[in-house]
Formats: structure tokens, sequence, C-alpha cells
């Protein structure tokens, strides 16, 4: 299958404490790197698909480390610009049982929020592309990284390349003067495919997932109901009138340790529901949603089939709780072995 997906977003060294240590207990931390463009790229070239990854890295030993890391997953890195000072960072202490996990960020005046205007020439990035891919954490890092998001979205509407996003709100990271609520409707209006959950549909856009007596919904008690969920979907695709297909995905936090793991996706007419999965012993939750993502474009490229598309996204991201670090590590047979229902875990000889 040849087609190329391009992704455009922040890679990050990651510093995760070990063995679900507290900031304050650990001495060491586990380093990798992630993000959230960055890993749906590496779960599509790992699919077989031709990948490029847009940011801008510093020019020293951490920016290429992280190039090293990308072209090691064989991702495309030519559209890669070498400036700035420093590379963004995260902290991740692991949650377990009750108590959840705790992200703290370290990447203002990273060289991908610090990108200068007009460097990267779009018509160039873009051609032979497929489809292109953003997330919201790109337009939350900076007013030019927000202009250099919309100057993408924009030129790959004009080139007649597929665009896809997932809202991905990240409350601690719009400190640059600009809400969310402003900056996301003129992006979002360029995308064929959304994605996000209740957080981000309501924090973004006001949009709040409904029983079917017209009530809210109290989605903080680990229960999650698909068809209520339409109503958000039906919202999204009134407001943006471009979009083809929206998707939310289901997570029921039973505990830091154990999730149910779902989505639906509804097409204008149809709502369609994935398998519920219980995900009972979490490894690495963070990424899951990128690995969602990945899935999800792999299987509207692959199969052509919404359901279909869908069922191997929600399998994709429910094994990518079983790895840790960012990116998910699985191939597309692991992905379909689970979709046929084989979730025995047996080993492999």
């Amino acid at each position: 299958m040849d087609k190329k997906i391009v992704t455009f977003g922040e890679i990050m060294l990651r510093l995760a404490t070990p063995a679900h240590l507290r900031f304050g207990q650990t001495s060491t931390f586990e380093a990798t790197f992630g993000g959230g463009e960055a890993n749906v790229a590496v779960s599509l070239a790992n699919y077989g698909l031709l990948t490029e990854f847009v940011t801008a890295l510093p020019d020293n030993d951490l920016g290429q480390a992280a190039l090293a890391t990308l072209r090691k997953h064989r991702v495309g890195t030519s559209h890669i610009l070498l400036q700035g000072e420093r590379l963004g960072i995260y902290f991740l202490e692991s949650g377990a049982v009750s108590r959840g996990s705790k992200v703290v960020y370290d990447r203002a005046h990273s060289a991908m929020a610090s990108l200068p205007a007009g460097q990267l020439n779009w018509q160039e990035v873009l051609q032979g592309a497929d489809w292109f891919h953003w997330t919201g954490i790109t337009p939350a890092l900076s007013q030019a990284a927000a202009d250099a998001c919309l100057q993408a979205i924009q030129t790959a509407k004009e080139m007649g390349i597929t665009v896809s996003c997932d809202l991905n709100y990240r409350k601690n990271l719009w400190k640059y003067g600009k809400k969310a609520s402003e900056v996301m409707p003129a992006l979002v209006a360029g995308c064929d495919i959304i994605l996000g959950n209740e957080e981000d549909a309501e924090k973004v856009f006001g949009i709040h997932p409904q029983g079917p007596d017209g009530t809210p919904l109290d989605v903080t008690q680990g229960q999650v109901e698909a068809q209520a969920y339409e109503s958000v979907c039906q919202q999204l695709l009134q407001r943006f009138e471009k979009a083809s297909k929206v998707i939310i995905t289901l997570r029921g936090s039973l505990s830091a340790s154990h999730n149910s793991w779902s989505g639906v996706l509804y097409d204008g007419t149809q709502l369609y529901e994935a398998p519920t999965y219980q995900i009972t012993h979490i490894v690495d939750r963070v990424g899951g949603g990128d690995a969602f993502m990945a899935g999800l474009i792999y299987g509207l490229l692959h199969y052509g089939d919404d359901q279909q598309a869908l069922n191997f996204a929600v399998a994709a991201s429910c094994l990518k709780h079983t790895i840790s670090g960012d990116f998910n590590l699985v191939s597309v047979e692991e992905v379909e072995k689970l979709m046929a229902g084989d979730a025995s875990g047996r080993v492999s000889r």
C-alpha cells in the first residue's frame, strides 16, 4: 500500500519514573522520545506506510538523538528543521490503581515553539502526500506553531490531500495568551476527519455528551455509553461542514490500572460502534490516543470500510496499553489477531 502520510508537531524527550515511583521517590528516569504526531508517524511506518514527520529540533546531541530515533523507526525526516536552542521535555509519573498518572511539561521556548515564520514550504513538504495529520497540541505551543499549522492545513486542502486532526486538548499548554476556543475552530474547519473525546469536545467547543433523555452525561464515574456520543458527533459535523467523519474514543477509567476502551465513528448518517476491551493491567497508557489515530488512518486507507477501520483503531490502541513508551510497536498482524478475537496473550513460538 504505497500511501504517504505527513504529520506535523513536536517530539520531546520523555523522562519517566521507573516502576510506578513518584517524582519525589525516584533517583533515575527512563529516557525515551515521544509526542503526539511523532507517535502517529511511528505507528504508520511500522504498518508499512510511507511517513514524513515535520518538526523543528535543536542542532545538538539531543536533537540528533531524536532524529536517530525517528529514522530507526523508518519515519521520513527530510523536512525537519534544525534550529532553536532546546528540545522540549516532559516528565511522567506513572500512576497505579487509584493514583492517576501525572505529566509535567518543560517545553517552553523549545525549537518547535519558537518556529520561525515562513520556514516551511508546505507545497514542497506535502508533495506526493495522501494524508496530512495534526493535533491540538501543536497550535497550543505558540502563535508561530499555530500559524504554521493553519498554513499546512490550507495548503493540504488546496492540493486535495485528506486532513485529519486529533483535538487533543491540553489545558497546561495554552500559555501564550490565546485560548483553544479562539484558535482551534479555524484549523478544524479544514479537516475531513476529526478525532476527540468528551473532554476535547467540551473544553474546546462547549459540546457536551448527552444521555437518551437529553441530560448531560457524567463520564467521571467510569461508565461510558456509545450512543450518548452521537449528539457530540452530530454537533461537530454541523459546525465543521467539510468534515465527513467524527470519531470519539470511549475510555472508562475504573482505575489507573484498569480501563475499558472502545470508540464510535459517525459518518453523518450512521453511528459505528467498536467492541469494548477491558484493559485490566495497564503498562503505559500514554500514546493510546495516538495509537488509535494511527490505526484509524491505516484502517481507512487499507480496508475502505468504516467499521473495520474503527475496529482496527481500537484494537491497535488496546495493544499500546501493554507497551512502555510513547510508540505503539505492534504489527498489523498482531492487531488483526486481536480484532479476530484472540486476546489470549499466548506465547508465539
